[in-house]
């Protein structure tokens, strides 16, 4: 990915729903005016749920997901509702395609995007003109909605959808800033990031180039360093940075080390408010002074690399856990999409920085533990509850 795109997780998310062979696949190409999917009478053509990132006017980035349809059958048909529930989950607005008065299945879907704050789009096919409109009065009294009329065949309609699309994106669906809370222009932030396995040579992570993007943005001045030329960069400053950020895993060797007057902070803190609840997990880390050896963790990372010598949430955390709370003490992992339904069975859930998931997909996660009343936080929270300086971070 070169750094002039957007990153998936930055986009706002509009996914389509409805029945096999609504209509969602041509719908999408008559939306984008491109040829993204594949089109056939046959039920259940799309599987998996297709995504692909676009530019469009008025939106700007988005990512469109064109999902399976929610009524599929069978065995790999209940594996393809899966995928689109979860694909649910990381949508900030929602096209709904309706071609009938039977709104079973409807129900249930219009319920839980009502339950995860997501706005609808009604959509009403005009094959039958007469029938279609009935059709949108039944719906715009059931749901409160007022569905539009498209014939995705003539692009009739059409026009009115990114109209109503923009009208619906929620007000929290920009993330709040990365670090303009914490500085001013012409401000020095100094970044410490250590050059482990986890950042290819040539490369720095994307937590980093966004955060020094925002710093640009804000108008700061930014100065880099590894852990090991810390206190060397420190020396070549005529004043004390205003703010350090720093990697997670250096947090005690920086804390110690920092000019008194310098705020501290790390990448996974600030993407814990960038991308998901601060106040939450914050709170969420109070949990781990409850902690103790028959207790149970969950591990949750956004990313699906394979497993690092030194990985920061399969090794150093569960080491610093077991550390204080001994062997015991019952840790899972699980990575990418696989976080499980039932997390109640947890006393606690520690979540990544999310780099790779979009908010809505972070939020819906928050939601889902506080709703099974089991407190979640955040690895850099985490990293700095364990190490006792949690107080001096700022967020």
């Amino acid at each position: 990915m070169s750094l002039s795109n957007t990153p998936s997780a930055n986009r706002l998310h509009i996914g389509l729903f409805g029945k096999r062979n609504s209509g969602k696949s041509s719908l999408l190409n008559a939306i984008t005016h491109q040829e993204l999917c594949v089109v056939s009478d046959t039920p259940g053509t799309t599987t998996d749920p297709v995504y692909k990132a676009m530019e469009i006017h008025g939106i700007g980035p988005c990512m469109f997901i064109d999902t399976a349809g929610f009524d599929d059958q069978g065995d790999l048909g209940a594996l393809r509702v899966a995928k689109t529930k979860e694909a649910l989950q990381k949508t900030d607005v929602a096209i709904m395609v309706f071609t009938d008065d039977d709104f079973t299945q409807e129900d249930q879907w219009m319920e839980s995007m009502k339950q995860q704050n997501t706005p609808v789009v009604a959509i009403v096919g005009k094959s039958d003109q007469g029938g279609a409109q009935r059709l949108s009065e039944k719906i715009a009294e059931r749901y409160r909605v007022e569905p539009i009329l498209v014939s995705a065949k003539t692009g009739e309609g059409v026009e009115r959808i990114i109209p109503s699309i923009i009208r619906r994106i929620p007000e929290n669906f920009e993330s709040p800033g990365i670090v303009g809370h914490l500085v001013s222009p012409r401000d020095v932030v100094m970044l410490v990031m250590p050059q482990d396995i986890q950042a290819p040579k040539g490369r720095l992570i994307l937590p980093q180039v966004q955060t020094i993007r925002d710093l640009l943005d804000n108008k700061c001045v930014v100065i880099s360093s590894t852990a090991d030329q810390f206190e060397d960069a420190l020396r070549a400053l005529h004043t004390p940075p205003k703010l350090i950020i720093t990697d997670s895993q250096v947090f005690p060797l920086v804390a110690q080390k920092k000019p008194e007057s310098s705020l501290l902070t790390s990448f996974s803190v600030l993407f814990a408010k960038h991308k998901g609840d601060i106040t939450a997990f914050v709170e969420g880390a109070k949990a781990i002074d409850r902690l103790c050896g028959s207790s149970r963790v969950l591990i949750a990372e956004a990313c699906t690399h394979a497993p690092l010598s030194e990985d920061i949430g399969r090794v150093k955390i569960p080491r610093m856990l077991r550390k204080r709370f001994g062997e015991r003490l019952t840790i899972d992992m699980v990575s990418g999409v696989d976080f499980p339904e039932n997390v109640s069975g947890y006393d606690l859930v520690i979540h990544c920085g999310a780099c790779m998931f979009n908010r809505k997909y972070v939020l819906s996660r928050v939601r889902q533990a506080q709703q099974q009343g089991v407190p979640i936080t955040n690895y850099g929270i985490a990293i700095a509850k364990l190490t006792g300086i949690l107080e001096q971070v700022v967020y």
